[in-house]
């Protein structure tokens, strides 16, 4: 009885302070309104999945996520808020709620179609995620719907406006290489991440051919640094990450890279911010008392070595270890991780602030300020100027970025 009684209050709560239920009708939107959608895993989803025929594993909608800021778990994979939720508050935005809650409609602010354990490529985790082309195919609903509430010209101004976040990736690598699977041998590793690329890029220019101009992409971390893989490490201390894991990640990076690069030369009014949460993480890991963490190693919540055994909420089964329950720690500001394999949510207000603002290093060839507060023209105007070499998210400094950009 009480946890039917706390699941309605969570519910009512949810409703009352999240989702917006104002209706548009015929009113023109504001010149300078920006809308954000979102697409990824669990980096940035806030709870599709509770919605879906999907698993706890992948819900997450169990104590104690959701702990610190919503005192009460959404779906979301952290403690707290997530980078989206952040940069929403940034650009005076509402919280943007899971598309799929019944409650949501207000779809003019923007829509998180993101899914926890969500691929690129179709078939990983297939019925218990929304893939990539799941939540495409979302958007496509939603843009319909718009078109039917604002009309042709407004909806049109609205998504050419609006920026799309893209947060996904991680899964692609990590779900093959954890079941050793042989289309991640060394001889056919750069095929594969082309073949990931590839399938994000198609999705990318469908985005563009219904308006979209300005995108965000977040760089895959260093997953092999994680609670979730130091603990596989044996007699591990803390020092020793699974470079073999990262290799790919950081590959990844800088084939993602190399072809935003190559989209803003070729598409008309392409802009990008790419972020680089792979050092971001990596910095945080190796120094945390430099960045106000404690801990750099050792998640917050879970069991086993570093808390890596992924079980923080429910028991869990793992043959190679004896696990009776989970873990919690007293302080989760002290920790760069919540859970076995994600940021708490301080150290995703440090990254989401560096997004917001920071500078080309961190977030470029653009900031989100930058993307959410000016028009095409302005941006070109501002960052306008000669190419631009960068080092980013596991890449050599040698990708120029065409269409005339800042030089770093």
């Amino acid at each position: 009885m009480m946890s039917s009684r706390f699941h309605f209050y969570s519910f009512v709560l949810y409703a009352s302070i999240i989702i917006p239920t104002q209706c548009l009708g015929d009113k023109r939107l504001p010149r300078d309104h920006v809308a954000l959608f979102i697409f990824g895993d669990s980096f940035v989803s806030v709870g599709n999945n509770i919605y879906i025929n999907s698993t706890i594993d992948f819900q997450k909608n169990c104590w104690p996520y959701g702990e610190t800021f919503f005192k009460y778990p959404t779906g979301r994979v952290s403690n707290g808020r997530l980078i989206p939720d952040f940069i929403a508050e940034y650009a005076k935005l509402p919280l943007i709620p899971p598309y799929l809650h019944p409650g949501y409609n207000r779809y003019s602010d923007g829509a998180n179609f993101a899914s926890a354990g969500a691929s690129i490529l179709p078939g990983i985790r297939q019925g218990v995620t929304i893939s990539m082309s799941g939540q495409l195919n979302y958007f496509n609903n939603m843009e319909t719907r718009l078109r039917q509430e604002l009309g042709e010209e407004e909806a049109k101004t609205l998504l050419f406006r609006a920026v799309y976040f893209f947060g996904i990736g991680h899964n692609d690598y990590y779900v093959p290489f954890a079941s050793n699977s042989s289309v991640l041998q060394s001889d056919s590793q750069e095929e594969y991440v082309n073949m990931v690329i590839g399938n994000l890029t198609t999705m990318i220019e469908e985005i563009y051919k219904k308006g979209g101009r300005k995108f965000v992409f977040l760089g895959l971390p260093p997953s092999g640094c994680s609670p979730l893989f130091k603990a596989l490490i044996p007699e591990n201390t803390g020092a020793i990450c699974m470079e073999e894991f990262n290799a790919l990640l950081k590959l990844h990076n800088k084939a993602l890279f190399k072809v935003l690069s190559e989209l803003q030369s070729q598409l008309k009014g392409f802009k990008y911010s790419m972020a680089d949460l792979y050092t971001f993480l990596s910095e945080r890991i190796n120094n945390p008392s430099k960045y106000g963490f404690t801990e750099g190693n050792v998640a917050c919540c879970g069991s086993g070595p570093f808390r890596g055994i992924p079980n923080c909420g429910f028991k869990r089964s793992i043959k190679e270890y004896e696990v009776k329950d989970y873990e919690l720690c007293d302080n989760v500001s002290d920790h760069v991780f919540f859970d076995s394999g994600h940021p708490s949510e301080k150290a995703y207000q440090q990254f989401a602030e560096q997004m917001w603002s920071g500078p080309p290093n961190v977030t470029g060839p653009y900031n989100l300020k930058a993307l959410f507060e000016h028009s095409e023209t302005e941006l070109e105007f501002e960052f306008g100027g000669g190419q631009c070499i960068i080092q980013h998210p596991g890449t050599e400094p040698e990708f120029e970025i065409g269409g005339g950009q800042c030089i770093i």
